[in-house]
């Protein structure tokens, strides 16, 4: 079996870039495209009915996601990513892995996991889902909590 595209799921945690190093190291085994995805969660707005929040109404969502953008787009040059095999999505990570799998063709999705105990702390509630509906293989990158 050999992998065409890639996807790594990249949440910017610490333990994050040996996800990226494996993908990356998989990719140039297999001659492979690499892409790279975060997702924003989506942060419903402010209900301040009920006293002020924030003295500045701001949509945090927006900001959240031209950091990621930022943050995608630097992690991509250090690993020679092109710029049109980012992705910065918003919504629930579980969905949007499924979804951009399906969109690129992924072959391989790779992401981090902190293994805890049982199935959905094993791989964590995010990597189960995805190993449980994705179309294609999954690498659950075992990532470990700093001592």
């Amino acid at each position: 079996m050999t992998y065409a595209t890639i996807l790594l799921a990249h949440d910017f945690s610490a333990g994050g870039g040996k996800a990226l190093e494996r993908a990356a190291a998989l990719a140039g085994t297999f001659g492979a495209q690499l892409h790279l995805l975060h997702i924003v969660e989506y942060l419903p707005p402010v209900d301040t009915s009920f006293g002020a929040v924030s003295p500045f109404e701001v949509d945090l969502t927006d900001q959240m996601i031209a950091s990621a953008r930022k943050r995608v787009h630097a992690l991509a040059g250090e690993q020679g990513i092109v710029v049109e095999h980012c992705w910065v999505e918003v919504g629930s990570p579980k969905l949007e892995i499924i979804r951009i799998a399906r969109e690129i063709g992924a072959d391989l999705i790779v992401l981090g996991t902190h293994g805890r105990h049982g199935l959905g702390l094993l791989l964590g509630s995010t990597a189960a889902s995805v190993v449980n509906h994705a179309p294609c293989d999954v690498l659950a990158v075992r990532l470990r909590d700093a001592d």
